[in-house]
């Protein structure tokens, strides 16, 4: 990939992948730090990349693996330092009340779930690709699917608003 075709890649994928990563980590500045950590990392190998060699994936995958290595290393940090309460982030509010809920619903899944249904609805992989993504099984994924949106509709279910006006569109 040239240096002109990997800032036209840079312009075209860098918001659908920090939205794909927020959804993940539901942290705006996060996604977007590991999202950029990801695509520097990507620089010093554009040249392997090929437009059919699937460079968005590489990205995303690299930008999930940094965003839980920060985590991991916060959470020993506070573990470390006799803290044993989780901080909320500062959040940034989302366009629509819809967003921010989903968000909060996907925040609750166990990780494995939570990028299962990810990597599947939102980035558009199918259940092959997610398996290659996450190092799991097809029928990993597929349990995964499953029980994510078992999950994920009962949250939504929970935290939707009283009113028919107000009511999510899932």
């Amino acid at each position: 990939m040239t240096p002109q075709e990997f800032d036209a890649f840079y312009a075209a994928s860098f918001s659908r992948l920090t939205g794909q990563l927020y959804a993940l980590t539901g942290n705006w500045s996060e996604a977007q730090d590991v999202v950029q950590e990801a695509f520097i990392r990507a620089w010093d190998r554009r040249r392997t990349f090929d437009p059919g060699n699937a460079p968005e994936a590489w990205i995303r995958t690299t930008a999930r693996r940094l965003a839980l290595s920060r985590w991991r290393r916060l959470a020993r940090g506070l573990h470390l330092a006799g803290r044993h309460h989780r901080q909320e982030p500062p959040t940034v509010e989302p366009p629509t009340e819809e967003h921010l809920t989903l968000v909060s619903a996907l925040r609750d899944l166990p990780e494995a779930q939570r990028s299962a249904l990810v990597l599947h609805h939102m980035c558009d992989l199918s259940v092959e690709q997610v398996a290659a993504e996450t190092g799991a099984t097809v029928s990993a994924v597929k349990s995964r699917l499953a029980r994510g949106r078992t999950a994920l509709a009962a949250r939504l279910a929970d935290q939707s608003p009283t009113s028919e006006e107000g009511k999510l569109r899932v």
